[in-house]
């Protein structure tokens, strides 16, 4: 941002909007130089996406991006060096502006979803009761497979998603749905890990 600042007050077009006039010596080269670094720095995460996507041969946004910002900077230096016609030195510039913005954007978002998945997985109780025949064990979480029955005790979390296979209860599941009320849940009902069971004990897989 900082340097499309100057970029747009250099640039001829945008002079010519704002009825303003910044003519020096040299100026058309201080625009080339900051436009340089402006496409290397900035347009490297497109750059380096449109090669990947390209040798994955799986076109995307990337492609598109990166190949408007090569195409707009390759015609731009060639007005600099003797070719005829307007540069668009300020179109590269706040194109790669905008764009970084949306990826900044969209990273936080990935991020931050990866942080409430975190937070749900620690919602995970570490142990399960497994029942085995005619005996309880308790077992590590991580371990259970589908078809396992496990039992939840009253107070306890769920250890995994599943049916409840006996029995019944109330479920507060505040933390994962956001209802404030527990939920009635019996045989057959499907209950999701993470939940905190009430005052009955019911049987899971």
């Amino acid at each position: 941002m900082v340097l499309t600042i100057p970029i747009l007050l250099l640039s001829e077009m945008i002079q010519h909007w704002m009825g303003i006039h910044i003519v020096f010596t040299g100026s058309q080269y201080v625009l080339f130089i900051l436009s340089i670094v402006v496409f290397i720095y900035g347009g490297y995460p497109f750059l380096s996406g449109l090669f990947d996507e390209l040798s994955r041969r799986k076109p995307g946004m990337m492609i598109l991006i990166g190949f408007a910002i090569t195409v707009a900077f390759a015609y731009s230096v060639a007005t600099v060096f003797g070719l005829k016609g307007m540069d668009f030195f300020w179109e590269l510039a706040t194109l790669i502006l905008i764009m970084l913005l949306g990826h900044w954007i969209e990273m936080r978002s990935v991020a931050g979803a990866s942080r409430e998945l975190e937070l749900l997985v620690q919602l995970m109780p570490a142990n399960a009761h497994l029942v085995h025949g005619d005996h309880v064990m308790d077992v590590k979480t991580e371990t259970l497979k589908e078809g396992d029955i496990i039992l939840v005790k009253p107070g306890e979390k769920i250890a995994a998603d599943g049916n409840i296979t006996e029995w019944e209860s109330h479920l507060n599941e505040s933390m994962l749905t956001g209802e404030s009320k527990p939920v009635h849940r019996t045989k057959g009902d499907k209950v999701i890990a993470g939940s905190l069971n009430g005052n009955g004990a019911c049987g899971s897989w």
